[in-house]
């Protein structure tokens, strides 16, 4: 039975919200069913390359998260405590560990090209490309943990004798903050080795990859509690909650979406990931070839999506036009887009091939994007809003196509998309989906990640009955903005 909020009951919540080119640590407080966000800490984060090799510096971003807790902790109203601690990640990347929880390998970045034999391997297979998929439901994409720890056990054998542990990133701070080792569902079904008709590791992927099974403990669900911060003085007794490990899943989990099913969701940053809530899978041979990822909810649910590459292709762009391109103020970034929103739409012949591998991590993004320009014998941009422009056109045309493959695949129609994370703050961008999917598209002001990692706190907690009740109150006072489709 949810616990009622009163004006004098106060529940605090640290949200813990790790992404691949910046990390947060935000504060809730959830007082008469309104949630209250203050961002107690924000830290950049990117990976480093090592002798031809890319990694995370996880000792710094631990750093970050201790730091970021004390904030939230000293924002507190004199006398009230946290009362819990959630953490979200992006997928697939993990960390190997002994019986004594250290770590016995480095903690490899998912862009690392070191998959991509292992990548053409199965790709070139098709009988064990179709048995996989049958097996997980989720497509052969290079930073696939599967392929990650394949590569791994090949090139250097003996870690199967150091590593008694595989935790993926949210599990591996979980268990920095309470001491419990625990793989959880969401993250879990990133890999590419959870069976996709259970919430348990599919043992013929696992011996396809070679993964030692003892490395995986079965995955708990969201609002499992692990145990209670430790180490931190100041968050003393503050519960450690599994939310759903994967941002991608907690961004879903806040948008307040029609109870009837209608809507897609679209969580818009360095991937644009299009997908929608079901309780089956979406799988054979024309969700294979759509590279459909049957990722998981945190109740054990599904969430099948496709993963259109997002604000990266700008991102990188603009570090090969030099400096000055990147804007350096929210308000020289609010006259780019409104300049690139001023010239005319890309024609379709002209649109970035976002399905592209090449797009994955070039080096230079610039010289890709404008290469395939030039081979359909257009001209590429002047100048960063130009670039802007077509790149937004161009993920536009991919998400009306991810909204097209999933209504022809499962006979749905979906009548609105629902869009958070940095591209939702684009006018331009939801413009252009709404006018290239041809429904609304509705962008909220929101913390996306945060809030759902959030919600899952204060369900777990009792202070929320459950997501659909959180859903109706955040709903009923969150800021929205809808754009109509226009010819």
């Amino acid at each position: 039975m949810a616990t009622k909020n009163t004006s004098k009951s106060t529940t605090y919540c640290a949200a813990v919200d790790l992404g691949a080119t910046s990390g947060r640590v935000i504060l809730g407080a959830w007082q008469n069913n309104r949630l209250k966000l203050t961002v107690a800490h924000r830290f950049p984060n990117t990976f480093r390359t090592l002798n031809g090799n890319d990694y995370w510096e996880i000792g710094a971003l631990w750093h970050e998260v201790q730091t970021g807790l004390r904030k939230a902790a000293a924002a507190l109203p004199r006398g009230k405590k946290i009362a819990s601690v959630g953490v979200d990640t992006w997928g697939v990347d993990y960390a190997l560990l002994n019986d004594r929880g250290r770590l016995v390998f480095p903690v490899h970045a998912y862009r690392d090209n070191r998959t991509q034999a292992g990548l053409s391997h199965l790709g070139n297979t098709r009988a064990a490309l179709e048995r996989v998929y049958a097996a997980t439901g989720i497509p052969n994409v290079f930073y696939n943990s599967s392929l990650q720890l394949a590569e791994t056990i090949a090139d250097c054998p003996a870690i199967t004798d150091l590593a008694t542990r595989c935790l993926f990133l949210p599990d591996y701070f979980n268990y920095l903050l309470s001491g419990t080792m625990a793989n959880e569902l969401t993250i879990a079904s990133t890999t590419q080795l959870l069976d996709v008709n259970s919430t348990d590791w599919s043992r013929p992927a696992l011996d396809y990859f070679r993964v030692p099974p003892s490395w995986l403990g079965k995955p708990v669900l969201a609002g499992t509690r692990l145990g209670t911060v430790k180490n931190i003085p100041e968050l003393a007794g503050a519960k450690v909650i599994a939310v759903p490990g994967h941002d991608t899943a907690c961004a879903y989990d806040a948008m307040p979406a029609s109870p009837d099913g209608t809507d897609l969701f679209l969580s818009s940053g360095t991937w644009s990931l299009v997908g929608f809530e079901s309780d089956t899978p979406v799988l054979g041979p024309d969700a294979l070839k759509a590279r459909v990822a049957n990722e998981r909810i945190g109740d054990g649910r599904y969430r099948p999506l496709t993963n259109v590459i997002g604000m990266w292709l700008l991102e990188r762009t603009m570090l090969d036009l030099g400096p000055s391109a990147r804007p350096k103020t929210p308000e020289a970034w609010d006259k780019l887009i409104d300049d690139a929103a001023r010239l005319p739409a890309s024609v379709s012949k002209v649109l970035i091939d976002v399905t592209d591998p090449a797009l994955s991590n070039p080096p230079s993004m610039k010289a890709v994007i404008d290469g395939q320009l030039r081979r359909k014998k257009a001209v590429p941009p002047k100048n960063v809003k130009g670039y802007m422009r077509l790149i937004c056109d161009s993920l536009a045309r991919g998400h009306a196509d991810a909204k097209a493959a999933f209504e022809r695949m499962t006979g749905r129609e979906f009548k609105r998309i629902l869009i958070v994370g940095g591209g939702s703050r684009s006018p331009l961008l939801c413009q252009s989906t709404a006018n290239a999917a041809k429904v609304p598209v509705v962008s909220f002001n929101l913390e996306g990640t945060a809030v759902g990692n959030i919600a899952n706190q204060l369900i777990a907690l009792r202070a929320v009955k459950n997501k659909a009740e959180f859903r109706k109150h955040l709903g009923a006072h969150l800021e929205q903005k809808v754009y109509q489709p226009k010819n």
